[in-house]
């Protein structure tokens, strides 16, 4: 395809993202890539999955060493939970609806009819972004845009200011403490498909715990974790950092 024939996003969208981003390219087809999900193939474009297995790489790499020399009295697992909930889906999704990302993201027709876009494809977006930075303008450009979008983040998740992902903090204590990892099983799954119900239970170790019952999957995960580390007493008043829901040793 000639490059007069590309797609291309419009010269105001353009202008409009990159002063979201902060960041002006100097190829602006790195930008339109990352903005192209898979859902998109069948209209001829490549689609940005490529470019999130790049921008995941280098979100890792810049977070881990930002936590590296920002906080040196911390052990490696403590450094590994905070990096876990910083650079989890929801943490990204978030920070792409703050940017607007969702304006631009160009989608197959069955996920562009959907009411709101699924965090998975916002987070994945993001890490996009990041990675086409990180082409355009070599790693100090992507540094830049990732601490100056998440660094407060890293100080919410020590200071207990962001929303709980119990599954985070089950899988941390878990891998730390029991040198294993949480495993989550449906149990039951009921109701109409325009209303379901699932019930999730998770093992540690050969014992079972739960069951946590949510509208989604993942929100029944979610609940099964914070049983178990209700039982594990990792929760309660007073006993954390976190905003007193988790224990000492998280950190989280």
């Amino acid at each position: 395809m000639a490059a007069e024939d590309r797609p291309q996003l419009e010269p105001d969208r353009l202008a409009a993202l990159e002063q979201s981003l902060a960041y002006r390219f100097r190829n602006p087809d790195l930008l339109f890539h990352a903005l192209v999900h898979s859902s998109a193939r069948d209209e001829g474009l490549l689609c940005n999955e490529r470019m999130e297995f790049l921008g995941d790489s280098v979100l890792g790499m810049v977070i881990s060493d930002y936590l590296y020399d920002n906080f040196v009295e911390f052990e490696e697992g403590d450094l590994s939970g905070i990096k876990s909930v910083v650079v989890s889906c929801e943490s990204l999704a978030e920070e792409g609806k703050r940017l607007g990302l969702g304006e631009f993201i160009r989608l197959g027709k069955g996920i562009a009819q959907k009411r709101a876009i699924p965090d998975s494809v916002l987070g994945n977006t993001f890490e996009a972004i990041v990675a086409a930075i990180y082409k355009d303008g070599g790693v100090e450009p992507a540094r830049e845009f990732i601490l100056r979008v998440l660094a407060r983040r890293v100080d919410d998740v020590r200071h207990g200011r962001h929303s709980k992902n119990y599954k985070s903090i089950l899988q941390h204590y878990t891998q730390k403490e029991l040198s294993t990892v949480p495993l989550y099983r449906v149990t039951r799954e009921s109701g109409p498909d325009h209303e379901k119900s699932f019930e999730v239970i998770v093992e540690l170790s050969g014992k079972e715990y739960g069951p946590g019952i949510g509208r989604t999957k993942k929100d029944a995960e979610q609940q099964a974790a914070r049983l178990a580390l209700e039982l594990l007493s990792l929760l309660g008043s007073g006993s954390a950092t976190g905003g007193g829901e988790t224990a000492d040793h998280l950190r989280l």
